[in-house]
C-alpha cells in the first residue's frame, strides 16, 4: 500500500465518526465538510450508500438528496465488533489477554469496576 492510500475501512470509519459526533442527521455535503481532506463528493456519496446498505445508517429524503444518521451509537458498534471477534472461533483467551495488555491503567480500572458490577445480583 502506498503512503497516500488509506487503510481499508478508514473512509467508512471517518464518515461514521463524523456522524456520531454530529448527533443529528447530516447531508452528504455536511459529512464531506466534517471529514475534510481531498475526499470527492461522489466517493463520499458511495460510502454513505454502502453504509446504509450494510444497515449501519438510516436515511430520509432531504431536498434532492438524503440525510443520514447512525443506527447505533459508537459504543454499541464498538462492543458489537469486539463480540464478533470473540465469536469468530479464534483463541478467546489470547484475544482477551492481548486486549487487556493494551489497556492503560485508567481503562483497566474501569474494566475491573464493570466486571465487579456485573457479578452483583440485579
Amino acid at each position: 500500500m502506498t503512503k497516500d492510500r488509506r487503510r481499508p475501512g478508514a473512509l467508512e470509519g471517518a464518515v461514521m465518526t463524523a456522524l456520531w459526533a454530529a448527533g443529528a442527521p447530516m447531508t452528504a455535503a455536511q459529512v464531506q465538510e466534517r471529514v475534510g481532506g481531498d475526499l470527492a463528493y461522489n466517493t463520499l456519496q458511495t460510502i454513505l450508500i454502502r453504509l446504509h446498505e450494510k444497515g449501519m445508517l438510516q436515511r430520509r429524503r432531504a431536498g434532492r438528496g438524503h440525510e443520514y444518521w447512525p443506527v447505533e451509537d459508537a459504543a454499541t458498534t464498538a462492543a458489537a465488533r469486539m463480540r464478533a471477534v470473540l465469536a469468530d472461533g479464534s483463541d478467546r483467551h489470547a484475544v482477551l489477554r492481548q486486549f487487556a495488555a493494551g489497556l492503560d491503567a485508567s481503562d483497566a480500572a474501569i474494566l475491573w469496576d464493570l466486571l465487579a458490577d456485573s457479578d452483583q445480583p440485579a
